[in-house]
């Protein structure tokens, strides 16, 4: 098994300033600029890979991601609803989360293939990028669906589609992308590797210390809830990750791909499913899908789960 990687104890060491009440705190301006570097940073090393593949050597792949991820929440949905007994409107965000993806567990994940040197096809950044929206849309569908709200008031659906579209996230992922695998064609990446490949772990290290002083205070929110949302914030993405490292294998994806595409399946989103469940599903409570989402699986992966899912790609392409 691979040992901690160093940035995973940042996070480690938020979540103790947390628990101990410590007055240390990320401002919010330094936090939104470390998010923007990760997103830009994770397109843009993704669209240098990307400049060597043909086009069409990534297509049937991305498809075939799109419409798997929007049925993720299909399977989180009847387990929520009927076996943890959440309202409609509670199963149908908190499936939302866990269908989207998490761009930091990502970077984590592409932190443990640096570290052991392993090779992953540059174009799941944009399989990442692809699979954050399919899965807010099934979600809200669900959600929207079983839950009746008291006003009559109908869900503002261009709106909800407006916000998911053109969320900062999105558009820094795909833009990062378009300009990587432009940098990459035309041979002009070294003006921009100091800054988006060099400075990256230093970087993530950083946010991850942020995301622990925030996992620390959804952990009140989670034990008022039960012991089920716990065994659900972490069998359900080991379960997506097995599911995600033999559709790698399938596609005969390198080790280091499947291993990122198991990342990808076992995420969950807490940041843009957040604001996109706010517009669709009023009358769901956030702690709910944000505790499980961030006080749950994100700390989860990147402490036990990112090493497990490496293990399961070692494991299907026989690699000892």
């Amino acid at each position: 098994m691979a040992t901690i990687q160093p940035v995973v104890l940042f996070f480690i060491l938020g979540v103790l300033a947390g628990v101990i009440k410590s007055d240390l705190k990320i401002p919010e301006a330094l936090y939104k600029s470390l998010s923007i570097f990760l997103l830009i940073a994770i397109g843009f090393k993704g669209g240098v890979s990307m400049a060597k593949y043909d086009i069409m050597q990534v297509l049937p792949i991305a498809i075939s991601m799109v419409v798997l991820s929007a049925l993720v929440p299909l399977l989180a949905y009847p387990i929520l609803k009927y076996v943890g007994k959440f309202s409609k409107a509670d199963s149908g965000a908190i499936a939302a989360h866990y269908g989207s993806v998490s761009a930091v567990t990502f970077a984590v994940g592409l932190a443990l293939l640096h570290e052991l040197n392993q090779y992953y096809e540059g174009y799941m950044a944009l399989i990442m990028a692809l699979m954050e929206i399919p899965a807010l849309v099934t979600g809200t569908i669900l959600a929207r669906a079983g839950a009746a709200s008291a006003s009559g008031e109908k869900t503002p659906w261009g709106k909800l589609l407006h916000e998911i579209l053109t969320g900062t996230s999105l558009v820094l992922l795909i833009g990062g992308v378009f300009i990587g695998y432009y940098a990459g064609v035309t041979d002009n990446v070294a003006p921009l590797d100091k800054m988006y490949m060099d400075l990256f772990m230093g970087v993530l290290a950083l946010f991850l210390l942020e995301m622990g002083l925030l996992a620390s205070a959804r952990l009140s929110a989670v034990r008022e809830k039960g012991i089920f949302l716990i065994i659900f914030g972490v069998a359900f993405p080991v379960a997506a990750a097995v599911f995600g490292t033999y559709v790698g294998w399938w596609f005969e994806l390198s080790a280091g791909g499947t291993m990122l595409l198991a990342v990808l399946y076992a995420s969950c989103s807490y940041i843009a499913a957040p604001a996109a469940m706010r517009i669709a599903v009023p009358e769901a409570d956030p702690a709910l899908s944000i505790g499980a989402s961030l006080g749950i699986t994100f700390p989860f992966n990147i402490f036990l789960g990112v090493p497990l899912y490496w293990e399961m790609s070692k494991w299907i392409h026989n690699i000892t």
